[in-house]
Formats: C-alpha cells, sequence, structure tokens
C-alpha cells in the first residue's frame, strides 16, 4: 500500500515494483475531477514523472487503474507506451453520480488481465461519477474499438452494445469502459473487478461458482504473466 507522499519523499520507488494498481476512491477527497489531480501530481513533479515513465517503459511491468485509477493513468497517457488512443474520462452524461451493476462483454485484445477471459459476459459494480470516455473526435471510440484495445464494453440484456441508460451508466460511446496498450501490460477499467471477485459480493450468482467469481480470473492472470 504505496502513498504519492512515500514517493514523493523517496521512502519508496516504484523501480522495487514489477506491478502497479490505481485503485478508485477520490484521492484529494470527495470531488470531482480527483484523478486528473492526481495525474498531475505525476506529470508536474519531475522526480516522480521520470519514476513513472521508467516504470510504464519497462518490459516487466505491468499496471491496472480502475474508477478514479482510470481517470488518473489515462491523464498519464504521454508516458505510457502504445495508450496514444485512451480516452479522458469526463463526466456522466446523467449529471450524478451512479452506482449501480452493469453488465460487462470482455472483448479481444492483448490486455494480460483478461487472458481466457474473451467473449465472457459479466455483471460488475460501478460507482462514478465521471466515467464517460470523452475521445476527443467523434471517429475516436470507433478506431479505438477497431484496433483491437478494447477490452471491455457495457452490454445490455440482450446481449448488445449499450448505448441508453442506465445499461451504460455513463454514456461512453459504443458502451467503452476498458482498454489496453498494445502490448496489454497497462490496463484501465472504469467499473470496480475488485469489488466483486467473491461469489458473496454478487446479488445473484449459479450455484456453481463457488468461492470466487469469474473477475478471480484477472488478478490470477497478472500473477501468472508475473512468473
Amino acid at each position: 500500500d504505496v502513498h504519492m507522499s512515500d514517493l514523493l519523499s523517496g521512502r519508496v520507488s516504484l523501480e522495487t515494483f514489477k506491478g502497479m494498481v490505481a485503485c478508485g476512491g477520490f484521492s484529494y477527497g470527495d470531488v470531482l475531477g480527483a484523478g486528473q489531480g492526481w495525474a498531475k501530481s505525476v506529470l508536474f513533479h519531475a522526480q516522480l514523472r521520470d519514476m513513472f515513465a521508467a516504470f510504464f517503459t519497462r518490459p516487466d511491468s505491468f499496471a491496472l487503474g480502475v474508477c478514479n485509477g482510470c481517470q488518473m493513468l489515462s491523464a498519464l497517457r504521454e508516458l505510457i507506451p502504445g495508450a496514444g488512443h485512451w480516452p479522458r474520462f469526463v463526466r456522466n452524461r446523467s449529471e450524478q453520480f451512479e452506482a449501480r451493476y452493469s453488465q460487462l462483454e470482455i472483448l479481444p485484445s492483448p490486455a494480460l488481465f483478461f487472458a481466457g477471459m474473451e467473449g465472457s459476459v459479466l455483471p460488475i459494480a460501478v460507482a462514478h461519477g465521471e466515467g464517460r470516455a470523452d475521445f476527443g473526435n467523434a471517429t475516436g471510440a470507433a478506431a479505438a474499438l477497431e484496433s483491437g484495445l478494447v477490452a471491455a464494453r457495457y452490454i445490455d440484456g440482450h446481449g448488445q452494445i449499450a448505448t441508453q441508460y442506465p445499461a451504460n451508466p455513463n454514456g461512453s460511446p459504443l458502451g467503452i469502459t476498458g482498454l489496453t496498450t498494445a502490448d496489454g501490460r497497462v490496463t484501465i477499467m472504469m467499473p470496480h473487478p475488485e469489488r466483486v471477485f467473491r461469489t458473496v459480493t454478487h446479488s445473484w450468482h449459479p450455484d456453481e461458482w463457488g468461492e470466487d467469481s469469474p473477475w478471480m480470473r484477472m488478478f490470477r492472470n497478472a500473477r501468472v504473466w508475473v512468473s
């Protein structure tokens, strides 16, 4: 559990880690744009900027950004090789915080976290006020999808791309809510897989799931990749 103050003071360095997770939760208090502020504490500090850039460049490193961490890593994309197609994450079209149970489809991509999960349709927890992917132009979302680097998208109860609220809780184009880099080492996603990796946290689940939900596969994939 490493805080930004640990990195700023020199008590801890990213050199000693292979993996990093930028977690959910409002890093600078319960305010909008917290992930952007978090990213700027890296971008505007030469020592941290160099440290993060070196970490992301290492071929033996991996990273995951969830919710606020997704917004933070997306704002650091200039430091992350192969992340040039990533969007910004801005305020939900509903103009309100969305906390609900949504449904995702895992798409084929090089994301190490989703190895062997392609085609899965899974329920997941959503809790964000700024989860809408903004690609900056009308063709950016389609281009990202065509590139094969969109890792996850919202779908509705009929298995179709969710374009309408509330199946699409934030208004992201083409339902896009998870992306990865060209080599799959760094992945960002707005929903919370860490909240639903156990079956008891689901409102319903098939009896055969046992103790672990299918989301546990993400974290096991990371362990396999490191080993």
